[in-house]
């Protein structure tokens, strides 16, 4: 399967001819969703959906089922639904975007993990119950402390992890969050710039 990252939380993933992608927010480059089958949204946070951008393009948009996504003709997806899309097997875990403070905000928030292998958990830091060959990490979110992230790395153990959610971040910040996850990942951590594939 080939990766590529775009700008914050967006990932392709491409195999057999057929193309995901997951996230193409405000920040993500057009590119992104260019030739695509399909497009996965983790929750309603524009910087997860360009609703503006990329809900009338015609591609099939699948979020959580008790998202707020208006203007979106979108398919409903549940926590623990699985299902085919773009020569992939899809399975969406978790329920709730992970709060800032007080108890918001409260969204719906759905991870996916595609073909039994690549997770992808939005704005959670839900740990799926089957074991993850490939880990999108959030590196910062005001949702996120980098000892959560550290630890969510271990929780799953993944053989490789791919930093994502680090579009509001300078350089200076992500070497150091860069540097915080490699050591938790080991060997398998690497760091794509946006436009670089895996």
């Amino acid at each position: 399967m080939r990766i590529t990252k775009f700008t914050h939380a967006c990932v392709r993933l491409e195999q057999g001819g057929g193309a995901l992608v997951i996230d193409p927010g405000i920040w993500t480059e057009e590119q992104a969703v260019t030739g695509a089958d399909a497009i996965l949204v983790t929750h309603e946070h524009s910087d997860h959906l360009d609703i503006r951008r990329f809900a009338g393009l015609g591609i099939q948009i699948y979020g959580p089922a008790d998202a707020d996504l208006p203007g979106v003709d979108w398919t409903r997806v549940t926590s623990g639904e699985q299902f085919g899309l773009a020569g992939c097997t899809v399975r969406a875990v978790g329920a709730r975007h992970a709060f800032v403070y007080d108890g918001s905000p409260d969204c719906a928030n759905l991870g996916y993990v595609i073909d039994g292998a690549c997770y992808h958990p939005g704005d959670s830091l839900h740990v799926p119950e089957q074991p993850i060959d490939t880990l999108f990490v959030p590196a910062q979110a005001s949702w996120l402390k980098t000892s959560e992230a550290i630890d969510f790395v271990r929780a799953i153990g993944p053989r490789r992890a791919l930093p994502i959610h680090d579009g509001q971040v300078n350089e200076r910040g992500l070497g150091s969050i860069n540097g915080w996850l490699a050591r938790a990942a080991g060997d398998g951590y690497r760091s794509l710039a946006p436009g670089k594939a895996a």
